[in-house]
């Protein structure tokens, strides 16, 4: 009687997909607040988290620097790789590029090494893209790149809302060298993702990209952390943060951009008129930079000139851990920003069912129904900005509905897990064919990124 052996199936091996994103301090668990460590890390990891749920293994590339290990894990199936350059210190995003070479030269060796073969590049801001185009390139895969801010709307919106200050802008922000790579990375990558109708509309205009050559996909947020949750564990979570009375919170990292001054200038109308209302700003930070201190200064002399010292209270940042339920604890959510490519912040809110006032300087607010999803108004025009505080403080039938409509917008237009299958779609419906090998000197002249 012929006998026979039982195989154990074979295992395929999982398509790789590289994600760049060099400046920062990108990691599984990464300091948020830090320099240049904000909205976008998240985006990287939650994105990376959801493609490997997909059936992929993700790598994402970062800069190597202060003691940070080549490598990290962060889950079975996606890690942090680290290629050095630029030394041991901290390097703005804004002059970053001027060391990418050696970045390349050293992630190049490491892939070269370890055999790894990617279907696809997906770099993040204008600094990796630079980065990525030329990996794209010598590896012949195609190149994905998602700007997140762009450099010209930006520029315009700084000389527009300081106007006193443009001669200090170039040497701080290098406008004309990122606009000038900008440009040619958008033409040379194989597919630019905006994150926004606004940022959609500027590739088109300012780029003079074809619509082909483009796609809107939105940043996505984790359903399964940030949830609404019952008025019971909300009584808790509030003794848990210390909130009193009608508290609004805002938070991010210490930068200018952010409002929170303005919002301050706001709260100050607010106070005025409704005797139970606080505000929370958590806007801690691990730099303690001149410039931040600077900017934690001008909040405290701002609390102190209104005398809000008992209504105003500046905490330390937030952490991943406690983030969802801060904003659950909180009777109103602001997104305060002067300008503000998205939002990610205002969308986990509103995915906790805390209602939400966000600034109209960004393209969230175009994704929402004014007075059933959250409120928006001008946040340099501290009566507009004020007014639309106290409404949601004031009118419990718009606190409740914002409350449920909100958390069903964000739900049904941003999981991580749709943005995830939107990028696969993308990709497989890009314009252009594989990638041609060029060589080490094909894409971006290297040596221009030096001037």
């Amino acid at each position: 009687m012929k006998t026979t052996t039982s195989r154990k199936p074979r295992r395929r091996i999982k398509d790789r997909i590289a994600m760049v994103s060099t400046h920062g301090y990108v990691a599984a668990e990464p300091p948020l607040g830090a320099p240049d460590t904000g909205g976008q890390v998240v985006f990287v990891l939650e994105l990376s988290k959801k493609l490997a749920q997909l059936g992929y293994k993700v790598d994402i590339w970062t800069r190597q620097f202060e003691d940070q290990p080549a490598t990290e894990k962060v889950n079975a199936d996606v890690r942090i790789l680290r290629a050095p350059c630029g030394g041991k210190d901290f390097i703005p995003k804004e002059y970053l590029y001027k060391k990418l070479p050696e970045w390349g030269e050293h992630a190049l060796r490491r892939i070269k090494k370890e055999k790894l073969n990617y279907q696809f590049l997906n770099s993040h801001y204008w600094d990796a893209g630079l980065a990525g185009e030329h990996l794209s390139g010598v590896l012949s895969i195609p190149h994905i790149h998602t700007p997140h801010s762009i450099g010209t709307w930006k520029k315009r919106q700084m000389e527009t809302d300081f106007p006193d200050n443009q001669e200090s802008f170039e040497e701080k922000y290098n406008f004309s060298r990122r606009i000038h790579h900008e440009r040619i990375l958008y033409q040379e990558a194989d597919l630019v993702i905006a994150t926004t109708p606004p940022q959609l509309d500027m590739l088109k205009e300012d780029y003079e990209l074809r619509p082909s050559k483009l796609r809107m996909i939105p940043p996505g947020y984790d359903d399964n952390r940030f949830y609404p949750v019952s008025e019971a564990t909300r009584t808790v979570l509030r003794e848990k943060f210390n909130f009193r009375g009608k508290t609004i919170v805002s938070l991010g990292r210490l930068a200018h951009n952010k409002g929170f001054d303005l919002l301050i200038h706001a709260f100050s109308l607010v106070a005025e008129r409704e005797a139970d209302a606080y505000l929370t700003l958590a806007v801690g930070t691990s730099n303690e930079s001149v410039t931040e201190q600077g900017l934690l200064e001008e909040l405290r002399k701002l609390i102190a000139d209104y005398n809000l010292h008992d209504r105003v209270t500046l905490t330390g940042s937030v952490s991943e851990e406690d983030l969802p339920d801060f904003y659950r604890a909180a009777d109103v959510f602001v997104l305060s920003s002067r300008y503000e490519p998205f939002g990610m912040t205002a969308i986990e809110a509103m995915a906790c069912g805390t209602p939400t006032v966000m600034t109209t300087h960004g393209g969230l607010h175009r994704a929402v129904n004014f007075g059933e999803h959250a409120l928006y108004c001008d946040t340099f025009d501290k009566e507009d900005f004020g007014i639309t505080l106290l409404k949601p403080l004031r009118y419990r039938g718009l606190h409740l509905r914002m409350s449920q409509t909100g958390a069903n917008r964000v739900r049904s237009l941003f999981t991580w897990t749709g943005i995830a299958q939107q990028l696969l779609s993308a990709v497989e419906a890009r314009e252009s064919g594989p990638f041609s090998f060029s060589g080490l000197s094909g894409g971006h002249n290297w040596s221009e990124y030096a001037d």
